[in-house]
């Protein structure tokens, strides 16, 4: 049984002791409704010293006509589909507790925080909509993909061996693809990442797509210009090299991956699980995602660390930090009263230049004490892959990963970073 902490939106829980908090099995992911405000205008409001703040209502997708950030053309107006934050499954908890670090006693987990931060590896704290990450790794340069952004391409060990093992697994499928855009993961230490409203705890990543003679073409209309081929053997050397969570992207793109892989022989129970489970399908439809791939994974380990040293950030003054999502009437002066801190640490921490605030942005906190009331993830049940129905996967094992994001041996063996076998063969991605 594979579990970790999935996320809610606005509950909050005392970090009081190291126990293993309650788990609950995963629900599907709603997209229509993420906790974000429709799209609208931006209204300032200038209050004097601390106290101002601003009212702004935005669209819950990427806002940049931009393939390096993702984006779409100007005029996407679908009413559904936004981008989601964490959710809390509506499922009832059991008490699975930890799984993934279980080599790590509370007091061996405590000592390492202090003394060795990191020798625990890649952290993943709080929410994607409101995080920050510890021990990330920059996505390597490799020769199946371009780094576009390489100071918001850092991500947890996992989903940075997820996504390489994925990319080179469609190298394998066809030798002569071009080089695959990796645009934006997290900045180097997680946090707001604009102008996205996730990105912020190293699970979610932005991807281009193939394009015939890998030139990017920026069309609206980007289904009819993509090589539909290369991007269905992407969706599916993610979905079997990679513990995804969802994958965003437009329906019309959607439809003719689809299409394509239905028409290649691909399994019809297996394509309607990834299409067509409503809630529960693997690819969903997202406003503002006609020219990328916005990829969310579940990370076992990252994430339950992430909830097992919460209760110990205060030993570590510079990681005691507490991250807020600024709300309508939020100002500098009251968050810092809120948290007992103070405003010029917060503005400092966040990068602020003035006392403007704007709505939805999350703001790093710095605290002077534990922090009692900050939201906790919980711990969920984390589904098997969806695999496709054939044999040409072999079982996951567990392998050593360099610092190259490759486990040692790998490119030699025909293994990825997950320890997955990466197939040859061409046909397999149909």
């Amino acid at each position: 049984m594979r579990v970790l902490p999935l996320l809610l939106l606005g509950s909050c829980a005392a970090l009081v002791t190291a126990r293993a908090p309650a788990t609950v099995a995963l629900a599907p992911t709603d997209l229509d409704d993420a906790g974000f405000p429709d799209a609208g205008l931006a209204e300032w409001s200038a209050l004097g010293d601390a106290g101002a703040v601003v009212s702004q209502v935005f669209d819950a997708g990427d806002d940049l006509d931009s393939e390096l950030t993702g984006g779409d053309e100007p005029g996407e107006e679908e009413r559904a589909g936004e981008e989601p934050g964490d959710e809390l499954a509506d499922q009832a908890p059991s008490d699975a507790g930890w799984q993934y670090t279980l080599e790590l006693s509370d007091e061996a987990l405590a000592k390492t925080w202090k003394d060795a931060l990191p020798a625990l590896g890649s952290i993943s704290m709080g929410f994607v909509q409101e995080g920050r990450l510890i021990n990330g790794v920059p996505f390597p340069q490799g020769d199946g993909w371009t780094v576009v952004s390489p100071e918001a391409t850092y991500g947890t060990r996992e989903t940075v061996d997820f996504v390489a093992s994925a990319i080179r697994q469609v190298k394998a499928w066809h030798p002569d693809a071009p080089p695959l855009r990796v645009n934006q993961i997290s900045a180097r230490e997680g946090g707001y990442l604009r102008p996205h409203k996730t990105h912020q705890n190293g699970r979610d990543v932005d991807l281009g797509f193939y394009y015939p003679g890998g030139e990017t073409v920026r069309v609206r209309e980007r289904e009819k210009v993509i090589d539909v081929a290369l991007n269905w053997a992407l969706v599916k050397a993610l979905v079997m090299h990679g513990d995804v969570q969802f994958i965003l992207v437009d329906q019309r793109v959607q439809k003719v991956l689809f299409e394509h892989a239905k028409k290649a022989g691909e399994d019809p129970v297996w394509l309607d699980s990834l299409f067509h489970a409503g809630r529960g399908s693997m690819l969903q439809h997202a406003r503002r995602h006609r020219d990328h791939f916005h990829v969310r994974y579940f990370n076992a380990r990252a994430q339950e660390l992430g909830v097992r040293v919460a209760p110990l950030l205060a030993e570590r003054p510079e990681e005691n930090i507490a991250m807020h999502r600024v709300k309508k009437g939020d100002t500098l002066g009251g968050i810092a009263s809120r948290y007992g801190s103070s405003v010029s640490s917060i503005r400092k921490a966040s990068g602020l230049s003035n006392n403007l605030l704007r709505i939805g942005r999350v703001l790093k906190v710095p605290l002077r004490k534990p922090c009692t009331t900050c939201p906790v993830p919980p711990l969920t049940i984390v589904p098997p892959r969806r695999l496709p129905p054939v044999p040409e996967t072999a079982a996951i094992v567990t392998a050593p990963v360099s610092d190259a994001g490759v486990p040692d041996g790998a490119a030699d063996a025909g293994i990825d970073a997950t320890g997955a076998e990466v197939t040859a063969s061409p046909s397999a991605s149909r």
